[in-house]
């Protein structure tokens, strides 16, 4: 019987659904809303390091979505274990999903080295040409603005998991 894990826009939680038969189209109504259609989502069959302790005088946290990235960082990973030094092509592709899929940009510096390999220069050179630049700036941003141009508001916080297992 699969498990199927559905997210709800309006209370910002995962919730889990267990189904007698094979449903992949099926979306059941939110629990907790009862009238919202809830959101498939990938799900994970196991994951490691994911408690999550307050940072007492620590780095601030980055509001980011940390299911998100999750789901990319597996994806990537397992596409990383195909790179080829002789390719830095690759690199390069395996860096733009990663922006993509995590919805994080690009830094300036980033940018360029991608569109350097790209266009088929060695790492090294780029390395050598770019480095201390490269080491002064984040290579990944969180937007700041919507696709329309506009200021967005605070970033949403990461969804809440609920632990009931719920009858599609």
């Amino acid at each position: 019987m699969p498990i199927y894990e559905f997210y709800c826009h309006q209370c910002n939680t995962i919730y889990n659904f267990l189904s007698k038969k094979i449903q992949p189209d099926k979306r059941p109504n939110c629990p907790q809303c009862k009238k919202v259609k809830l959101e498939k989502q990938m799900s994970l069959f196991a994951s490691t390091g994911k408690a999550r302790e307050d940072q007492a005088g620590g780095e601030p946290h980055l509001d980011i979505d940390e299911s998100k990235m999750e789901r990319a960082m597996d994806a990537l990973a397992r596409e990383a274990d195909s790179l080829t030094e002789e390719d830095p092509r690759q690199a390069a592709t395996l860096m733009r999903k990663f922006s993509s899929m995590t919805g994080m940009e690009l830094g300036a510096g980033m940018q360029e080295a991608l569109n350097r390999l790209e266009a088929g220069e060695s790492a090294d050179a780029i390395e050598a040409e770019l480095g201390d630049r490269l080491e002064k700036e984040d290579p990944f941003t969180l937007p700041e603005k919507d696709r329309k141009g506009r200021a967005k508001g605070p970033a949403r916080p990461a969804p809440r998991l609920d632990k009931t297992l719920h009858e599609m």
